[in-house]
């Protein structure tokens, strides 16, 4: 017969898989309700990012409150991550209303490869062999997509290339984040970040002479619905699940988000896969993976 002892310990694991199911999946939703919104990729990040920075602002205060000031340190990278946070979002966004949602997606994530070379050139970390054979296998995929997506139209080819260079920035907040995070817990980095994200991508819908208002009610809904799912549950929940498992385990699992995506994109938007796009997406994640499990003690750092 299971002791109470036994149930809790069960409780804890059921909450902590469900966690990451949770993030992975309101991660993967992320690029249907820029769709959905229809309405600019940097207007809708701005919505995302504004609307997750109001809902948080209340436990951020009450952990500030409770807790010492956050160090002044910590706050600089903070705000610097979550510029390149904004960066990397408003040209994902803007990349994905240019053109399908899988491959801006996937491409966004080949992340991991410039936070690996970012160690070699910031912190003078050695790599092990396997990195470099996730990068050429990553790249050459990533290379093979941007080539077919370019042959079926020039839009179509920009948004996956805005895919690419959004990965650039989301490698920069990473790196970022690694060494913010020494200085402040989850909650506050996340907060900070998210807040000058807004701030950000305030400006730049501003200097874009885009509208932050005159959309449709569907519109202001997905807004909603795309803050509170995908920023604040999504990646709240993918940071509890971070706090509790192992690298090993979640970085071939994050590796699902565009992935996943890549599924849903059929019966959701009507974007069906072709066989070229498989097996280069394939190419890509296996690079991804390899890349992943050749530095995992960085990535266990990184719980934002």
């Amino acid at each position: 017969m299971p002791t109470k002892q036994m149930e809790g310990t069960q409780t804890s694991k059921t909450l902590i898989y469900s966690s990451l199911i949770v993030g992975v999946l309101g991660l993967s939703m992320a690029a249907f309700f820029v769709r959905w919104a229809n309405a600019p990729g940097i207007v809708t990040g701005f919505y995302r990012m504004a609307i997750a920075t109001v809902l948080m602002a209340l436990p951020f205060a009450s952990r500030v409150n409770s807790h010492a000031k956050p160090s002044s340190k910590g706050v600089i990278f903070a705000v610097l991550g979550g510029f390149a946070f904004a960066c990397d979002l408003a040209l994902w966004a803007t990349g994905i209303m240019m053109g399908e949602v899988t491959n801006p997606t996937l491409l966004a994530n080949t992340a991991p490869l410039w936070v690996g070379l970012g160690t070699v050139l910031i912190f003078r970390r050695r790599l092990k062999p396997q990195f470099w054979v996730g990068v050429i296998l990553a790249l050459g995929g990533a290379a093979f997509l941007l080539g077919i997506d370019a042959s079926r139209g020039t839009a179509i080819g920009l948004g996956s290339s805005l895919g690419l260079l959004a990965s650039f920035f989301y490698a920069a907040y990473w790196l970022l984040t690694q060494k913010g995070r020494e200085c402040l817990d989850s909650l506050s980095y996340f907060w900070i970040a998210a807040l000058s994200s807004t701030v950000l991508l305030t400006v730049i819908v501003l200097i874009s002479g885009q509208s932050f208002t005159g959309y449709p009610l569907k519109t202001y809904l997905t807004f909603l619905g795309f803050g509170v799912f995908t920023q604040v549950v999504g990646w709240l929940s993918l940071n509890y699940a971070l706090g509790h498992l192992p690298a090993s385990l979640v970085s071939p699992t994050m590796l699902g988000q565009p992935l996943l995506t890549g599924i849903l994109a059929w019966p959701l938007l009507g974007e069906p896969l072709s066989l070229k796009q498989i097996f280069a997406g394939i190419a890509v994640l296996v690079g991804i993976y390899l890349v992943h499990r050749s530095h995992q003690e960085i990535l266990e750092k990184l719980t934002l």
